[in-house]
């Protein structure tokens, strides 16, 4: 992707919000490469769609004013905050300094006359200079906070916004970004942090605010099924705020070249438990609880039934019919709704996958790599669907040589195998194993294990021994009860065989080259009574720690999608 080029983005005019620059900056210094990324989709991509191409849509970002590195810097100096930042304080002593914290006076007069002028929902975002890089793109690592913006006096949405801007601020210098510099071998003194102010796409239903649709769309697919190529990328799609799918919480994922072909699910209640039942919305009612510390502070949570009422399931969901056991497409016939989004990729209600499979190969060609790309669609003002562009962020794929075939993943050496290998490459260098006991896992404890694992991979980083990590549902998933709900830093040593489809997760183990297995059923494997009969080097209630004499095998083909880990001198 090209560098941040921040001498191009126009300044900040004030009056002129509607009418002036999509893309405006408060103050100087670098916008950071999320603002960097969608300053080049401004300005390169958006221009190659042609005229009437997509006539249900009107493609565009959304307006957007970027805070530039300047006034971070100017904000840390004015009120001292470089100790406190750089000492390894606790998160909440962090937050609570920068939540008493002024913002310089001068771009007070720009962000009140902004502030004046918008009383929609505005997302707040990070925007580092290290951020969205291709080696680390620190996807995740700093949060977005959505504030509802619509209180009828300017001052009390100016004071929400400044709230907003110190949460990002504070947010560079938690515990979380700490481990990832960590894990990146970078200087955490080096960083600094711009803002993107932008408007949320969507719409207003009663006391709630969000898009019909988000999405991100990959050009390469690690996962790919049903005949695709990795070649052909993937999608996914969610009601609502693109949360549910960056925090990998469920969605649905399907190819571009083949949007029709069914999902991997066993039969039609598989399917129904496999998809989404709640969305992400912005509170447009009663202002909750003071909790500028909390990043959704100003979000809910509804189920399908609030999403039904609001009239916006028509191009999404499909209608399980008892009679038949069988899903038909539409909300023509009463009974349980199941997100599957059929209507538009089956009965192509809109031309919305035609448009995503042309960005794609567009947005690669502009990033001169393969990239990731995060959308949402909502109604617009003409009638047409307004499909805005939120992110573009480079993708590392498979590269080198590291050849598995079939017939290795039943080896006499072989520990773990997989046909779901995330990654490409070779490790012969861990001794250590940590994995989830089997005899005591319960999905109910979920957060206790991680905890657990937190401890082990700090001791395990101390002593600069990596290791591989197994365990069970997803890694990294926002949600207890789908898996392990740890951070990048709680498992920053380890090897993951379990995957979240998160895409920040996603992003920083693909950024920071971590072998990654999934097993399930069929062509996978651990085995178990080879772990339990390794002496323990410790345990706790819910893990297992193995110290090895010998360093393991693993090899993963990306290509492939296979994987294997084994155990010299046999199993």
């Amino acid at each position: 992707m090209d560098a941040d080029d921040p001498a191009r983005v126009p300044d900040f005019s004030r009056g002129t919000w509607q009418g002036g620059a999509v893309v405006s900056r408060i103050g100087g210094g670098g916008i950071g490469g999320k603002a960097a990324g969608l300053w080049q989709m401004s300005r390169e991509l958006l221009h190659q769609l042609g005229d009437g191409e997509f006539p249900d849509f009107a493609v565009t970002i959304p307006r957007m004013v970027v805070l530039g590195t300047d006034v971070f810097d100017a904000f840390m100096d004015l009120n001292g905050l470089w100790d406190v930042a750089l000492s390894g304080a606790s998160d909440a002593r962090i937050t609570h300094a920068f939540q008493r914290a002024s913002i310089p006076p001068e771009y007070l007069g720009d962000l009140r006359d902004f502030i004046a002028q918008v009383a929609s929902p505005l997302a707040v975002r990070s925007s580092s200079l290290m951020e969205d890089m291709l080696n680390h793109p620190f996807a995740g690592v700093y949060g977005t906070k959505m504030i509802p913006n619509n209180a009828p006096d300017a001052d009390t949405r100016f004071q929400r916004l400044v709230e907003a801007i110190r949460f990002i601020y504070a947010n560079t210098y938690t515990k979380t970004a700490r481990d990832y510099f960590r894990g990146a071998g970078r200087e955490h003194a080096d960083e600094r942090m711009a803002v993107v102010i932008q408007e949320v796409v969507g719409n207003r239903r009663g006391d709630r605010f969000y898009p019909e649709i988000s999405g991100v769309a990959r050009t390469f697919n690690y996962y790919p099924s049903g005949g695709s190529d990795p070649t052909e990328g993937v999608v996914s799609l969610a009601l609502g705020l693109g949360r549910q799918i960056v925090d990998g919480d469920l969605c649905w994922s399907y190819c571009p070249a083949r949007p029709a072909t069914p999902p991997p699910f066993n039969d039609v209640g598989d399917r129904m438990r496999g998809t989404q039942t709640s969305f992400w919305a912005v509170n447009m009612g009663t202002p909750p609880p003071p909790d500028p510390m909390g990043e959704t502070e100003f979000l809910l949570r509804p189920d399908l039934a609030a999403a039904e009422a609001d009239g916006v399931l028509d191009h999404l969901v499909s209608t399980y019919d008892p009679a038949s056991d069988r899903l038909r497409l539409g909300l023509g016939a009463a009974g349980p709704r199941v997100l599957d989004f059929a209507p538009l990729l089956v009965g192509e209600t809109l031309g919305l996958n035609g448009l995503v499979a042309r960005l794609l190969p567009l947005a690669e060609r502009v990033a001169g790599c393969p990239v990731e790309l995060e959308f949402a669609v909502d109604a617009g003002p003409d009638g047409r669907r307004r499909f805005c562009l939120l992110q573009m962020r480079a993708m590392l794929i498979p590269a080198g040589e590291s050849k598995v075939g079939v017939h290795e993943l039943q080896g006499p050496d072989v520990v773990i195998a997989s046909e779901m290998a995330l990654g490409h490459g070779v490790r012969e260098d861990l001794r250590d194993i940590i994995y989830v006991r089997p005899d005591t896992f319960a999905v109910a404890e979920t957060r206790a294990v991680a905890a657990e694992v937190e401890k082990l991979n700090a001791r395990l980083l101390a002593e600069e021994r990596p290791y591989l990590l197994l365990g069970f549902g997803r890694w990294g998933s926002s949600d207890p009860w789908l898996g392990i709900p740890v951070d990048w830093g709680q498992i920053s040593g380890g090897l993951n065989p379990d995957p979240s489809q998160g895409t920040h997760f996603f992003h920083n183990l693909i950024a920071f080259r971590v072998l990654y297995l999934t097993v399930r059923g069929g062509g996978g494997r651990i085995d178990w009574d080879w772990l339990a009969a390794r002496p323990a080097a410790a345990e706790t209630p819910h893990l297992r720690h193995v110290r090895l004499d010998e360093p393991l095998s693993v090899r993963l083909d990306g290509v492939a999608g296979l994987g294997v880990v084994e155990a010299k001198g046999g199993a």
